[in-house]
């Protein structure tokens, strides 16, 4: 058996295999089907720090290969958060990660400050990349300052592993991870959804009630892996790579590319035990190749 174990920043992982945020509620929805202490890491649903009531539907469309999704970052609130949600998972055996987004910078680093002051809580996931929400979001990963503004902000209040979710809908995406990198990121996270649409042919209308919506499946994983390549050799700091992994040779790919960790995430909806899969597929493969350490994988890439 190999070592699986992977650092991000501070954070120690058990396997460098992940569930994205919005596809996994708070883990325990998962529960019943697996035993989800195994996964290196849960990325819970998105928080900001009021509560948002998400995009009108309809809202999701199934698209060849893929999904088409415009939920808009609904949830309770950072307070609601800490009050009801965390008791309820502060003991998972695992790392529990809080996908944070914001309206403004303010906001950002408002709710960045609540997550930090929880104990069992090692890292957030800042969502500066989301297509879905007319503010905030998208608007502070698509341009090299706006991103760097944001880092920089929350870095000043937050001290655990920060971990900052890139946009594909960019010119360049390796001069967005080297800016937010320059400002103190322990990782970058990518990609997230691309931005697609679809149309109903009969009512000659767009299928999403916001017209555009985030793009994910299988149908994105090229894009996603000559990304996650780019970046790898842009940065110093460890590259979490997903988009469109399905199995454990989509995983490996993404770490034979230089990731030093995946999330799953539009699968997990097909395969509730899709990331104990990938976990064993991963195993199993560095057995028959010879690895002694997951890690070694990564290095391959430089």
């Amino acid at each position: 058996m190999a070592d699986l174990t992977v650092t991000i920043g501070a954070m120690t992982m058990k396997n460098p295999v992940m569930t994205a945020s919005g596809t996994f509620g708070y883990g325990a929805e998962y529960s019943d089907f697996m035993d989800i202490s195994r996964i290196g890491g849960i990325i819970v649903k998105g928080t900001t720090i009021q509560a948002r009531e998400g995009n009108p539907c309809p809202r999701m469309a199934e698209t060849p290969s893929g999904m088409l999704n415009a939920v808009g970052l609904q949830n309770r609130g950072a307070d609601y958060f800490i009050r009801e949600i965390y008791p309820a998972i502060r003991g998972t055996d695992t790392n529990m990660i809080v996908n944070v987004s914001g309206s403004s910078v303010d906001t950002y680093v408002e709710c960045a400050e609540k997550m930090g002051a929880l104990e069992r809580i090692p890292a957030i996931e800042l969502n500066i990349s989301c297509p879905n929400v007319k503010q905030g979001g998208m608007a502070f990963g698509v341009c090299a300052s706006s991103a760097a503004a944001v880092v920089r902000a929350v870095r000043r209040v937050y001290p655990k592993t920060l971990i900052v979710k890139l946009s594909p809908n960019v010119t360049d995406i390796t001069e967005i991870a080297r800016a937010v990198e320059a400002e103190g990121a322990d990782s970058v996270s990518l990609i997230n959804t691309l931005l697609g649409m679809a149309i109903d042919v009969e009512k000659r209308r767009p299928v999403l009630s916001t017209v555009t919506g985030g793009l994910s499946g299988p149908c994105v994983k090229p894009v996603a892996l000559r990304m996650v390549w780019q970046t790898a050799h842009a940065v110093k700091i460890p590259v979490i790579g997903l988009g469109g992994i399905s199995s454990w040779k989509d995983a490996v790919e993404f770490l034979l590319a230089g990731a030093t960790a995946v999330q799953i995430g539009t699968y997990n909806f097909i395969d509730p035990c899709i990331s104990l899969k990938v976990i064993d597929g991963i195993d199993d493969y560095c057995t028959r190749h010879g690895f002694r350490s997951v890690r070694e994988m990564t290095l391959i890439s430089g």
